[in-house]
């Protein structure tokens, strides 16, 4: 119990203090106490289901955020071993390597395409932008109306808040795609 105690203890103030926001805020938000807030950050009480679940709403965060145990261990996905999600519009297979966690925002992508019809993507949150290493094969990426070839090995990065696509041009195109919203 003292493990898990800690545990939503950090995550707790880090979750806060990544929002922004002070304790009496994040109380007032969660509708708890002040002094409730300021146990739980210290570690000097456990919650209660609903009150970890209120403060995980106010955070706008699940209430996994708070109890699930962080590894440190390295995570090796290796190529061919991992399943992507497939475009229904486009030959292009997108495969999330590492979720955005709790305070950060950045997604981690290994696209996998070939020539046929461009991968269009809407534009995302506003304030996104997208950084994409072309790995082997070319492929035309970027703004809609300003795509760039790429060659493997070259680096682009544009805003991922208004429309943009992905061409491959040779067989076997893939590419590391990070998605990050500030």
């Amino acid at each position: 119990m003292d493990d898990l105690r800690e545990r939503i203890s950090r995550s707790l103030r880090r979750e806060r203090e990544a929002a922004g926001i002070s304790v009496s805020e994040l109380a007032r938000r969660a509708g708890v106490s002040k002094a409730t807030v300021s146990q739980l950050e210290n570690g000097s009480t456990g919650p209660s289901v609903e009150t970890l679940w209120a403060i995980a709403d106010a955070l706008g965060l699940p209430f996994a955020a708070f109890v699930e145990e962080r590894t440190h261990a390295p995570t090796l996905i290796r190529a061919g071993e991992h399943a992507g999600v497939p475009s229904a519009a486009a030959p292009y297979v997108a495969t999330l390597v590492a979720a955005c966690p709790p305070g950060a925002r950045r997604d981690i992508y290994v696209i996998q395409a070939e020539p046929g019809e461009p991968r269009r993507s809407q534009p995302h949150h506003v304030g996104t932008t997208e950084h994409v290493v072309l790995i082997t094969g070319r492929a035309l990426i970027g703004p809609a109306d300003e795509a760039v070839e790429l060659h493997p090995g070259d680096y682009l990065s544009y805003a991922g808040d208004a429309g943009h696509v992905f061409e491959a041009l040779e067989p076997g195109t893939s590419a590391v795609l990070i998605s990050e919203l500030r």
